[in-house]
């Protein structure tokens, strides 16, 4: 499966984005849907993962209450909606897939998750 990013671009603190990851494929009821962002010079990030077949979430602290990620199980698409954004959540996000046979707890661990999509840059004015 094929994961494509899309969304980002350039919005005022303050502003919102809308983010969607999009499969070639179907995603399967154990699979997290994850996204993780990385800013210049910096370490990959998690931000948010959801349980593709309950719809369970878990988030950063640092985007708790401002971002919201979801799914849309009829175009096999994940959704992360950014609002409230900051000049700190600047960074080229990508989504990510766990792929497993069985359920299994959330991580935020990048090395965990099995494929990989291209980034969008969101970009975020102060």
């Amino acid at each position: 499966v094929q994961l494509q990013a899309s969304g980002g671009g350039l919005v005022q603190a303050g502003g919102s984005l809308r983010l969607s990851c999009a499969a070639s494929g179907p995603f399967f009821s154990n699979d997290h849907i994850g996204w993780f962002r990385q800013a210049p010079g910096q370490e990959r990030e998690f931000v948010a993962v959801i349980n593709w077949r309950a719809g369970k979430t878990n988030y950063a602290d640092s985007v708790k209450g401002r971002f919201t990620i979801s799914r849309d199980v009829v175009k096999d698409t994940v959704l992360l909606q950014m609002n409230g954004l900051k000049s700190e959540d600047t960074a080229v996000y990508c989504c990510a897939t766990r792929r497993s046979q069985r359920a299994t707890p959330f991580s935020s661990f990048a090395y965990d998750y099995n494929e990989w999509g291209q980034g969008t840059l969101v970009t975020v004015s102060s």
